[in-house]
């Protein structure tokens, strides 16, 4: 093999090396793409827990508009509201050891 002949064939082996680490490592290159793809798949599964809690409260603002049963489910949970043909009983813990 002739001298030009070798220096052709190293300038070809280098430059091919050359854009292996370009493609590989470069600007958007695949350690770029693999990145992206992971970030891609973890907003899409934020996304997807964003609309269940989205479908979860407009279930919740729907019921509290018009079911009047969950208006007051949710009056007494949260406020502790009763209604008004009902009795609070508050029961007293004491020693009974003292007076009997």
């Amino acid at each position: 093999m002739k001298i030009a002949q070798k220096a052709m064939l190293a300038c070809v082996i280098l430059a091919l090396f050359s854009m292996l680490l370009f493609i590989t490592c470069g600007e958007k290159g695949l350690v770029d793409l693999s990145c992206l793809t992971k970030k891609k798949d973890s907003l899409i599964n934020k996304n997807l827990r964003q609309a269940k809690i989205n479908i979860s409260l407009s279930r919740k603002v729907y019921r509290l508009k018009n079911d009047f049963a969950y208006i007051e489910d949710v009056a007494r949970q949260e406020l502790g509201l009763i209604g008004m043909d009902e009795l609070i009983f508050k029961i007293k813990k004491g020693n009974r050891g003292k007076n009997g």
